[in-house]
C-alpha cells in the first residue's frame, strides 16, 4: 500500500472518530508511557511475583474448594492480588455492563440499573453511551471496585440467544462506535473496563463447547470489525475472551484470535482476560491469554506454579511471562488505577444517577406502531393496565449482569432451583412500577390493574376502560437461549384478545429482543421499552403520554419468523440438556455453529440480501412528530445532508447514511449516522465521515477497496431509503 492510501484511509478513520466523538470525554489514554513503566515494573519483579498478576479468585462463597476470602477482597466477580513491594493495586473486579452487580445480595448494597444493552444502542446515541458508562462506573468505584467487566459487543447472529439483551446490535459501525464511547466513559473514572466477549459469542446453548464456523474475511468484516472499532473508540484495558471455540480451538486459547489478530495485526496492548471458567489448560497462555479469571471454576490453577515452573525451564515461556504482566501493569498505569485508588463506601448520589438510566430509557425506547392512540391524553377517565407485573416494576434479564436498586426487586420468579447459577437465574422486576407512573401522569383516571393470568378477567376490565394498556414480557438470561420468538405464558392469546375487547389497546413489550407480533394489525399501538432498567415506569409512562417525544430506532431486525433466519433452528437445540452452564450434557461435544451461510451479511444485511421483508427493519422508529431527510452530496469518504423536522412538536431523529451498490452490485452496509435533536420546522446540515472498511472487503490479510461507483441512500431505516446518490471512489489496499 501506498504512504498517500494509508494516509488517507487513516485520516478518514480519525475524522470517523471526531465526528462520533463524544461531548464529555476522558482525557487521553497515554498508553505509549504506560507500556513503558509496566516493563521497568516488570524488570523489578520477581519469579514469584511475576504470577501473582497472572490468576484470581472470584470472591464468592460458591462452596466446595473456595480459598479463604483475602482481607482486602469485595464480594464480586473477582479478585486479582496486588504486589505491595511494588506498589501494584489489587484487581477487584465487578460485572457488567448495565451497572454493578448485586452478586445474590452478599454485599447488602445496590447500584443504579441502566437499560439493558440493547436499549442503550436504541438511542443511537454515543454521548448518552458516555454518560451512562461514566454513571455506573463511578458506582464501581464508590464501592471500592477498579475493573468493570462490561464492554458487550458481539453482534446479534440470532435473536433467540439468551444474551441478546446485554449486547448492543447487529451492525458493526453502530455496535463499534456506542460500546467504545461506553467504555471511555467507565475509564474516566480512574478504573479498566474490559470489552467481551472476544469472539463471536453467538448463542449460549452448548455455549463452553459451541464451535463457530466461519471464514475469515466475514469474520473480520463483522464481529471482529465492531471490536476494531470498539477498540479503537474506547481504548479498553482488557479484552475479555470469550467460552465459545472459534475453528475447533478455544476462544481463551486460540491462536488466530488473539495472538494473531488482537496483538498481532491490531497491536493491542492491554491484556486478555479469561471469561470465568473459560481456560482450558496451561497452554492457553502460550495463545495470548494473559489472565485466568475465577480459577475455583476451571478445571485447575493453569497460571500460578505451573506457569512459573515452565518459566523457569523455558526462556520462550519466560518471555511469555513478562509480556503477560507488561500487558496486565500497562492497563493498571493507563487508568491510573495505582494514583487513584478506588476505596469502599464513597457516595453515590442514586437520586442524579437513576436520572441518566431514566433518559437512557426514554432515548432507547421505540415506537413501533401508532394509529393515532398515541400520545395518550392525561384526561383520560379509565385505563386498564394489564399484565406484566406493570403494578409493581420493570423486567430485568438475568446472569452475571443483574442488578439490584436500593431496596431489591419489585418481584422474583425462581428459574434455577439450584447450584451456583440458583442465585442468579432468576425472573427479578426493578422497583419501577408504571402504573404509579400513569397514574401519576393520568391523576384523575380510574387506573385499574389485572395480571393476565385470566383472559376472561383482563378482557371484562378492558371493556370497562377507554383505554387498555397491556404490558407483554419476555425473559432472556445468561446460560440459557429463549427456544423461539412468541411470547411467553399465553400472552399473544391475551393482547389478541383483550385487544378484540377494546380498539384502543396499547401494547407496552418488555423483551430482550425481537419478538413476533401475531395481533399487530388487532391493536392501536406498540412501544418496544426492552428491559428499561432503573427508572423505566416513568420512562414508559412518559413516552405514552406524551411529555417525552420517543425517538429510539431498532438496532435489530425484528424477524417475521424463526424462517427467516439463517438458522430457522438453532443450533444443538434439539439434543443440548439447557443446565445454565453450557458444559457438555449429552456426552457429546460436536456442536457447530456454521456462520459461513451469513458471513459478513448479519441481520438486516442478510434480509437485503435475500430480499425478504422483516416485521420491523433494523433502524425503524416512529415518532410524534415527522422528519425529512434530503439533499445527499457526496465528496470522496464525506457526505453532507439536511434533517429536518417537518411536523408540530420538537423530536429527534437518527439520520442513517447506507452503501447500496458498489460497481453495479447490491450491498447494504450501514455507513454512518447521527442523532438530531429539532425543534418543530427546525433544520440541522449533517455531516458524516464514512469509515472505508465499511466499503471493503477483507481479503489475504488486508482490507481491499475496489475502484469505481459506490452508491449510497439515506434511510429511515435499512428499508426505507431514498434514490440513491453515486461517487466514484479509487481503489485502495491497508491493514487493518
Amino acid at each position: 500500500m501506498t504512504n498517500k492510501t494509508t494516509a488517507l484511509a487513516t485520516a478518514a478513520m480519525t475524522a470517523l472518530a471526531i465526528s462520533h466523538a463524544s461531548a464529555q470525554e476522558a482525557p487521553a489514554v497515554d498508553m505509549k508511557a504506560a507500556d513503558a513503566r509496566a516493563a521497568a515494573t516488570v524488570s523489578q519483579m520477581t519469579a514469584d511475583e511475576k504470577v501473582v498478576l497472572t490468576h484470581g479468585i472470584m470472591p464468592l462463597p460458591l462452596g466446595g474448594p473456595t480459598p479463604p476470602m483475602p482481607k482486602d477482597a469485595i464480594p464480586g466477580a473477582g479478585y486479582i492480588p496486588g504486589i505491595e513491594r511494588l506498589g501494584v493495586p489489587a484487581l477487584k473486579e465487578t460485572d457488567a455492563s448495565l451497572g454493578v452487580s448485586y452478586v445474590m445480595g452478599i454485599r447488602k448494597d445496590g447500584a443504579t440499573a441502566l437499560p439493558s444493552g440493547v436499549a442503550q444502542a436504541a438511542s443511537w446515541n454515543p454521548d448518552l453511551m458516555y454518560r451512562g458508562g461514566a454513571m455506573i462506573g463511578s458506582e464501581a468505584r464508590a464501592k471500592g471496585f477498579n475493573v468493570l467487566l462490561a464492554g458487550g459487543v458481539n453482534l446479534m447472529r440470532d435473536p433467540r440467544n439468551g444474551r441478546t439483551f446485554e449486547y448492543l446490535a447487529e451492525d458493526p459501525l453502530l455496535s463499534g462506535m456506542l460500546v467504545g464511547a461506553a467504555i471511555r466513559g467507565i475509564q474516566s473514572n480512574h478504573i479498566i473496563s474490559t470489552i467481551k466477549h472476544f469472539a463471536l459469542n453467538g448463542q449460549e446453548t452448548g455455549r463452553k463447547y459451541v464451535d463457530v464456523k466461519i471464514s475469515e474475511s466475514a469474520a473480520h468484516e463483522s464481529d471482529l470489525l465492531a471490536f476494531k472499532i470498539g477498540i479503537e473508540q474506547g481504548q479498553p484495558g482488557s479484552v475479555m475472551c470469550a467460552y465459545n471455540r472459534v475453528w475447533g480451538e478455544q476462544a481463551c486459547a486460540n491462536e488466530w484470535l488473539l495472538n494473531k489478530v488482537l496483538k498481532g495485526e491490531w497491536g493491542y496492548k492491554g491484556f486478555v482476560m479469561s471469561d470465568w471458567g473459560a481456560v482450558p489448560n496451561l497452554e492457553s497462555a502460550m495463545k495470548g491469554l494473559d489472565q485466568q479469571s475465577g480459577e475455583q471454576l476451571d478445571p485447575a490453577v493453569f497460571f500460578g506454579d505451573k506457569l512459573k515452573d515452565k518459566a523457569a525451564a523455558d526462556p520462550a515461556w519466560k518471555a511469555r511471562v513478562d509480556d503477560m504482566n507488561r500487558r496486565i501493569l500497562t492497563a493498571i498505569y493507563a487508568s491510573g488505577l495505582d494514583k487513584n485508588p478506588a476505596n469502599p463506601g464513597g457516595k453515590i448520589d442514586f437520586a442524579a444517577n437513576g436520572m441518566v438510566a431514566e433518559d437512557v430509557a426514554k432515548q432507547g425506547i421505540v415506537l413501533l406502531k401508532n394509529n393515532g392512540a398515541l400520545p395518550l391524553a392525561k384526561t383520560a377517565k379509565s385505563i386498564a393496565i394489564i399484565g406484566g407485573y406493570a403494578d409493581g416494576g420493570v423486567l430485568s434479564g438475568a446472569g452475571s449482569s443483574q442488578v439490584h436498586g436500593e431496596g431489591g426487586p419489585a418481584v422474583t420468579k425462581p428459574v434455577a432451583g439450584k447450584g451456583v447459577w440458583a442465585g442468579f437465574i432468576a425472573q427479578q422486576y426493578h422497583r419501577s412500577s408504571p402504573m404509579d407512573a400513569i397514574q401519576s401522569l393520568a391523576s384523575q383516571a380510574k387506573v385499574t390493574f389485572r395480571d393476565g393470568r385470566y383472559i376472561a378477567d383482563a378482557v371484562e376490565k378492558a371493556k370497562q376502560s377507554e383505554v387498555a394498556i397491556v404490558f407483554a414480557t419476555q425473559w432472556q438470561t445468561e446460560g440459557l437461549d429463549v427456544p423461539d420468538l412468541s411470547l411467553p405464558d399465553g400472552q399473544d392469546a391475551l393482547i389478541a384478545a383483550v385487544a378484540a375487547a377494546n380498539p384502543n389497546t396499547i401494547v407496552v413489550l418488555e423483551t430482550g429482543g425481537p419478538v413476533k407480533m401475531p395481533w399487530l394489525d388487532k391493536v392501536a399501538g406498540v412501544i418496544e421499552a426492552w428491559y428499561p432498567g432503573a427508572r423505566g415506569g416513568p420512562a414508559i409512562a412518559s413516552v405514552l403520554f406524551g411529555d417525552t417525544n420517543p425517538s429510539g430506532r431498532l438496532p435489530l431486525t425484528f424477524p417475521a419468523s424463526e424462517a427467516q433466519l439463517p438458522r430457522p433452528k438453532l443450533d444443538g437445540s434439539d439434543w443440548v440438556e439447557p443446565d445454565f452452564s453450557g458444559n457438555p450434557s449429552s456426552g457429546s461435544d460436536k456442536l457447530v455453529a456454521d456462520y459461513d451461510i451469513e458471513g459478513s451479511d448479519v441481520g438486516y444485511r442478510w434480509f437485503a440480501r435475500n430480499g425478504a421483508k422483516p416485521l420491523f427493519p433494523f433502524g425503524y422508529g416512529l415518532s410524534y412528530t415527522t422528519f425529512e431527510t434530503t439533499g445527499l452530496k457526496l465528496k470522496g469518504l464525506s457526505a453532507k445532508f439536511t434533517v429536518k423536522n417537518t411536523g408540530q412538536r420538537e423530536g429527534a431523529d437518527v439520520a442513517q447514511l447506507y452503501l447500496v451498490s458498489r460497481n453495479g452490485e447490491a450491498k447494504r452496509r450501514l455507513a454512518g449516522f447521527q442523532r438530531v435533536n429539532l425543534p418543530a420546522g427546525g433544520s440541522q446540515t449533517v455531516s458524516v465521515t464514512i469509515d472505508p472498511r465499511i466499503l471493503a472487503d477483507w481479503k489475504d490479510g488486508s482490507w481491499t477497496m475496489p475502484s469505481g461507483e459506490y452508491a449510497f441512500a439515506l434511510g429511515k431505516d435499512a428499508e426505507t431509503l431514498s434514490t440513491p446518490v453515486s461517487v466514484r471512489l479509487t481503489a485502495r489496499k491497508w491493514k487493518d
